[in-house]
């Protein structure tokens, strides 16, 4: 999408889909657009007219041009308006922006991806992106997390993706219908077997999860420089204005929201626990 980055595009909601009681995933049609280049990981800038402007990791294959999606969780006034418009609404998208995913880099390698709840969601691309060019990585294992079962986001694409690559579960609190793993994501690390020298590890989740699984794949002997994750939790204006994404000088929005740990290496604790 090219123009001023400061002017929304108009984008129609073509498709909806609940993932969870409280998360959907937007399907967006931008107008007078030839679609729109992104490498995984990066966001989008989305405008609901009247309420406010916020910034969303883009969800859909990178591969995909002729529309974008975001995978948005209802716990303010521009989600409540995207819910409230549904299919047929009419929003403002600004982007892509930011620092993705080091796809050329992570080639020839394995990969050990880590999500939690709707942190899933920037990895979903660089899925999408590794299954449609399989034969360019190794062994690539997905690790993911959810409250209960009822908030696992993308069951179908789960099942789908359990075709290319190792897809584990768990939830912190299961149910009746529950029959895996129980407990915080990191439990799924204690049966994983990499070897640290020839695997890069990308999780994105709730910034409590990002701290304890860095420390674990730390203890496993992950090199600093090979252990990236997605910050796009403590974005809030996304242009790097408002300043409440910063860590040690460094905007999450404008120098991220992806990062290698040696990046961040000693600035990161205090941002992922205050």
């Amino acid at each position: 999408m090219r123009g001023n980055p400061y002017l929304p595009a108009l984008a129609k909601i073509v498709k909806t889909r609940r993932e969870t009681p409280d998360t959907a995933t937007f399907r967006l049609e931008i107008e007078g657009s030839g679609g729109l280049e992104f490498t995984p990981g990066q966001f989008i800038e989305v405008s609901a007219f009247g309420y406010g402007e916020a910034p969303f990791s883009i969800s859909s294959s990178p591969l995909e041009r002729s529309y974008v999606e975001v995978t948005v969780r209802r716990v303010g006034n521009v989600t409540r308006a995207l819910f409230n418009m549904g299919e047929g609404g009419v929003v403002g998208v600004r982007g892509p922006f930011g620092r993705g995913w080091p796809i050329e880099e992570m080639k020839g390698q394995n990969l050990l991806m880590i999500g939690g709840g709707i942190g899933i969601a920037p990895l979903r691309p660089l899925i999408e992106y590794v299954i449609a060019h399989r034969n360019s990585f190794g062994d690539v294992i997905l690790l993911y997390g959810a409250r209960t079962p009822k908030d696992i986001v993308y069951k179908e694409e789960l099942e789908r993706w359990r075709e290319h690559i190792d897809v584990r579960l768990t939830v912190d609190v299961g149910d009746e219908t529950w029959r895996g793993r129980t407990g915080v994501v990191t439990v799924l690390l204690d049966d994983v077997e990499v070897d640290p020298r020839e695997t890069y590890s990308v999780q994105c989740g709730p910034p409590i999860m990002i701290y304890f699984v860095t420390r674990r794949l730390v203890e496993m002997g992950f090199t600093d420089d090979r252990i990236l994750f997605s910050l796009e939790r403590l974005m809030k204006c996304g242009m790097g204005f408002c300043g409440h994404c910063m860590i040690g000088g460094k905007y999450v929005c404008r120098d991220g929201p992806v990062f290698k740990y040696s990046e961040v290496k000693g600035l990161l604790e205090p941002a992922l626990v205050r």
